[in-house]
C-alpha cells in the first residue's frame, strides 16, 4: 500500500513539475516576444478595438515586464493616453474604430470620444465600421469623419431605458426578508425590498437622470452628424437605423460597405496604393509602446489618485475602494515635495459610510497642504460624493451620475424561513442589549430605534461635510439631497460640481491652483505587479472558481441578479451608496 501511495505521489509530483516548466516556458516565450517591442510602420492605422471591460485605471507599471501580459481589462487612462500619443506619432495616419459590445460606461465612452475628436483636429482621419452598431458603440463611432455599416447590419438607435429589479415577492415566498432603515425619500437602494413596483419619487429621479444623459448623447451625435435633436428623437422613436438603408437615409451612416470595401477606403485615406498592404497596429499593442511616452513634461508633479469601485472597509484594491490604499496614496503625495497638487479621480457608486469618513479626513488633511481637485467618472454617488466634497474644485462629465446624498442600513432576517423549516433560536444574555441583532428573531423596536438614530446621525454628518466643502448651508444641501441622484449637467446647475469636463480638465485646474505650467503626472496607487497577480490567480480559491462556473452556466443577466443579491447580503454597517443598481440600455 505504501509503495502504491509513493508511486502515485511521484507521478503527480512529476506531472506538476512538468506543468510548472511548461508554464514558465510560455511566460518566457511571451516576454521574448515583448522584448522585440511594438513596431509602427509608416502610414499605419491604429485599430481601436475595445473587446474587454474598461476600468478607470489598471495601475500597470511600464517597468513591469508582466504589465498587460495577462490583463483582461484596459484602463481608461491608458486608452486616452494612447490616443494622445498617436496624435503626435508621425507613423500613424489615422484611427479605425471597429468595436462592438463596448463594455464601458457612458462617461467613459464620452471621454474616449472626446479624445478621438481631439485626434481629428491634428488633421488625421478617424473612420468607423461595424457589422452592426449597438447604441453605445454608435455613440463612440459617431465622432468619426465617416461611419460605415455592413450591408446586412443595423444601427441600434432607440434612446435610453433603465431597469430596476424588485424582490418583495421573492422575500414573501422564501421567508428571507431584508430589514431596512433609511433616510431620504429618493434613497431607493432598498426600495426593491420594500415594494413590488417603482415609487413615484424613484420614477421621477430615474426619468430625469436618463433624460439628461440622453440630452448630452443626442447633442454630441447631432453635432458630429449635423443632425437636429428633433430629427434624432424621431429616428429613435421610429427605429430609423434598423436597416442599413434606413440608417443611411436618416444620416446615421455615410455608406453601406463590406469590410474589404471599407479597407479600400482606409487605404485611400492613408495615401497608399490599392495593391499595397495597409499596415495596422492594434490598440492592445500600441498601449505597450505608449506607456513609455510622456504627454506632460516637467519637474513639478501632479499626483493623480484613482479611487474606483464599491467603497468597503479595509485595504482596497483595483476593484474596490478601501481607506488603506487610498489614504496611503494621499499621504505619499502630500509628503512628496515634488508633487504640487493632487487630482482624485473617483468612479464609485458609494458604500461604507465609515470608510468614506476615514478617507474624507485624510483628504481634509491633504487639502490643507496642497490643492485638491476631484474628477468624476461614470458615477460618483453617495459615499463617492461624500469624499468628493472635500475638494477645492469638482469636475464631472455631463453624463456622470452623482449626488445621492443619503444613507441606509439593511440587514437580512430569516425568522419566517427558520420557522417554516423547523429552526428555533434561543438566546441567553447578561444585559438587555447583549444580543444586538439575531438573524433568527424578528427585529425589535429597540434595535430599529437605535439603528434609526445612527442613520440620522450619519445623514447629518453627510450634510455637514457637503455644506462645508461646497460652501452651502445645511438646509440648502438637504433640499437637493434626500438620496436623489443627478446627472453631471444637472449637478452643475445645483452647485454640487464646479465645472463639466474630463480628467485632463481637472489636471489643468490643479496645475493652475498650484501655479505651475510645466509638470508631469504621477499616478497612484500602485497595485500588485503582473507577476504577483498571476501567482495569485494561479492560487485562485475554490469559491472564485465556483463563481466562474456559475457565470458560465447562468448567463450574464441571471448572474448579474445573483451578484446583486449577494452584494446586498455582504453590506455591513451604515451604507451611503447609489439608490439603485441602474442598468441603462
Amino acid at each position: 500500500m505504501n509503495f502504491l501511495r509513493n508511486l502515485l505521489a511521484s507521478i503527480l509530483g512529476t506531472l506538476f513539475a512538468f506543468g510548472i516548466l511548461f508554464f514558465m516556458f510560455l511566460i518566457l516565450a511571451s516576454l521574448a516576444g515583448m522584448e522585440e517591442g511594438v513596431r509602427v510602420k509608416k502610414n499605419s492605422v491604429l485599430e481601436l478595438q475595445l473587446p474587454d471591460p474598461i476600468s478607470e485605471y489598471t495601475g500597470s507599471d511600464a517597468s513591469d515586464p508582466f504589465a498587460g501580459l495577462f490583463q483582461k481589462q484596459m484602463g481608461l487612462q491608458e486608452v486616452l493616453h494612447a490616443i494622445q500619443v498617436a496624435k503626435k506619432d508621425d507613423n500613424i495616419r489615422g484611427i479605425s474604430i471597429n468595436s462592438t459590445f463596448l463594455m464601458a460606461g457612458v462617461s467613459q465612452t464620452r471621454a474616449i470620444r472626446n479624445a478621438l475628436k481631439d485626434f481629428r483636429e491634428s488633421g488625421k482621419f478617424v473612420y468607423a465600421y461595424s457589422d452592426f452598431f449597438l447604441q453605445k458603440d454608435y455613440y463612440l463611432a459617431s465622432v468619426a469623419d465617416s461611419v460605415y455599416v455592413n450591408p446586412v447590419g443595423a444601427v441600434d438607435f432607440r434612446g435610453l431605458s433603465a431597469e430596476v429589479l424588485f424582490f418583495k415577492g421573492l422575500q414573501e415566498k422564501s421567508g428571507v426578508k431584508m430589514e431596512v432603515v433609511r433616510h431620504g425619500k429618493y434613497k431607493s437602494a432598498v426600495e426593491p425590498f420594500l415594494a413590488d413596483e417603482m415609487s413615484a419619487s424613484n420614477r421621477e429621479q430615474i426619468s430625469g437622470l436618463i433624460q439628461s444623459l440622453w440630452t448630452t448623447i443626442s447633442q454630441d451625435i447631432g453635432e458630429a452628424r449635423q443632425l437636429a435633436t428633433d430629427d434624432l428623437n424621431r429616428i429613435a422613436d421610429t427605429l430609423g437605423g434598423r436597416t442599413p438603408e434606413y440608417a443611411l437615409r436618416a444620416g446615421l451612416v455615410d455608406g453601406i460597405l463590406y469590410e474589404d470595401q471599407y479597407e479600400a477606403r482606409i487605404k485611400k485615406a492613408s495615401g497608399i496604393g490599392e495593391e499595397a498592404d495597409q499596415p495596422y497596429v492594434a490598440l492592445e499593442d500600441y498601449l505597450k509602446l505608449s506607456r513609455n511616452k510622456k504627454i506632460y513634461e516637467g519637474t513639478d508633479k501632479i499626483a493623480v489618485i484613482y479611487a474606483q469601485g464599491e467603497m468597503l472597509y479595509g485595504e482596497g484594491g483595483p476593484d474596490f475602494i478601501g481607506q488603506g490604499i487610498i489614504n496611503e496614496a494621499l499621504a505619499k503625495a502630500r509628503e512628496d515635495s515634488n508633487v504640487k497638487a493632487i487630482v482624485l479621480r473617483i468612479n464609485s457608486p458609494g458604500g461604507s459610510a465609515l470608510t468614506s469618513e476615514l478617507i474624507w479626513r485624510e483628504l481634509e488633511r491633504t487639502r490643507e497642504v496642497k490643492p485638491l481637485v476631484v474628477s468624476m467618472g461614470d458615477v460618483t454617488a453617495s459615499a463617492g460624493y461624500y469624499i468628493a466634497s472635500a475638494a477645492d474644485k469638482i469636475y464631472a462629465e455631463p453624463t456622470t451620475i452623482t449626488g445621492s446624498i443619503g444613507v441606509f442600513a439593511i440587514v437580512p432576517n430569516i425568522h419566517e424561513l427558520a420557522g417554516n423549516i423547523g429552526i428555533n433560536a434561543e438566546q441567553v444574555s447578561t444585559h438587555a442589549n447583549s444580543v444586538e441583532y439575531s438573524l433568527f428573531e424578528p427585529v425589535s423596536d429597540n434595535f430599529r430605534k437605535v439603528a434609526t438614530e445612527s442613520i440620522e446621525d450619519t445623514y447629518q454628518t453627510f450634510l455637514e461635510r457637503v455644506a462645508k466643502g461646497r460652501n452651502m448651508s445645511i438646509a440648502s444641501v438637504d433640499s437637493i439631497a434626500q438620496g436623489r441622484v443627478w446627472s453631471g449637467a444637472d449637478a452643475l446647475e445645483i452647485g454640487l460640481v464646479d465645472e463639466t469636463g474630463g480628467i485632463d480638465d481637472a489636471i489643468a485646474a490643479a496645475a493652475s491652483l498650484a501655479g505651475t505650467d510645466q509638470f508631469s503626472i504621477r499616478n497612484y496607487p500602485r497595485y500588485k505587479s503582473g507577476f504577483a497577480q498571476l501567482m495569485e490567480d494561479l492560487g485562485e480559491s475554490g469559491s472564485q472558481q465556483q463563481e466562474r462556473v456559475l457565470e458560465s452556466g447562468m448567463g450574464t443577466q441571471l448572474y448579474a441578479v445573483y451578484r446583486e443579491l449577494k452584494g446586498v447580503l455582504r453590506q455591513e454597517g451604515i451604507q451611503a451608496r447609489l439608490p439603485f443598481i441602474l442598468n441603462i440600455k
